[in-house]
């Protein structure tokens, strides 16, 4: 690739797209809620949910100082993120907080990315993050799983047209921010019923003496913050 060619895909990367009319985003934000409402839906989308859990406990650990062992996915949608370092301390528990928080969170910086109308920006960095994800899955359905997702961002972000690009950025970042929201209230479920035993919040309760309800309800908050300020975001408000 020539400097003339690396040039103009920098500029096509970081440079703005048109704003994207309020139908196409509010329309998208319900295609999202759909997704996440119904069972046999949410079922499936769930596995995008899992690998941004997954991928905030492997970030954070780098982060914190930890090396990461490597990422499992599942078909029953759950996952597994392997860290070595000092097992209680600041960057342990930073690392089992981040995952229920990530995807909220990746939704809120996805929904600013939008709101300022870097919509390539955002479908290339989702795609690079994938990428670097995918060199620590440990199992073969995780590489299917992580490749199928970074593979339509791919396709979508080099193939497509403007309004392709903002109808499918749109409807991952609402998906981002309506798909945080529920992991939390079906993991209260399970505690409820008397399961989930060694979840984040119980491994935190262990690492800071503070109960595990109150994680969940620090869970709660932020995907519920991240929602009403990502969706101020995304309907320009």
């Amino acid at each position: 690739m020539d400097a003339t060619n690396a040039a103009e895909l920098w500029d096509r990367v970081v440079g703005t797209q048109p704003d994207p009319t309020s139908w196409l985003v509010a329309s998208t934000g319900l295609i999202a809620l759909a997704v996440v409402v119904f069972r046999t839906t949410w079922r499936i989308s769930r596995n995008a949910i899992t690998i941004a859990h997954e991928g905030g406990h492997g970030l954070v650990a780098l982060l914190s100082g930890r090396r990461l062992d490597g990422i499992r996915l599942h078909s029953d949608t759950s996952g597994l993120t392997v860290s070595r370092g000092k097992p209680t301390g600041l960057g342990m528990i930073l690392t089992a907080a981040a995952g229920y928080t990530a995807p909220s969170l990746l939704g809120v910086a996805g929904a600013w990315l939008l709101a300022s109308n870097h919509i390539t920006a955002l479908l290339w960095g989702a795609t690079a993050l994938l990428v670097v994800m995918l060199v620590m899955i440990r199992n073969a359905y995780g590489v299917l799983t992580v490749v199928v997702t970074g593979g339509a961002f791919l396709l979508v972000s080099w193939l497509t047209g403007p309004e392709v690009q903002a109808a499918f950025a749109y409807a991952v970042v609402w998906f981002l921010l309506l798909g945080g929201v529920r992991p939390p209230f079906e993991l209260q479920s399970k505690r409820r019923g008397g399961g989930a035993y060694d979840s984040d919040p119980d491994q935190l309760a262990r690492l800071t003496g503070i109960p595990a309800g109150a994680w969940l309800l620090m869970f709660h908050t932020v995907s519920l913050c991240s929602l009403l300020a990502g969706g101020r975001w995304l309907m320009g408000m």
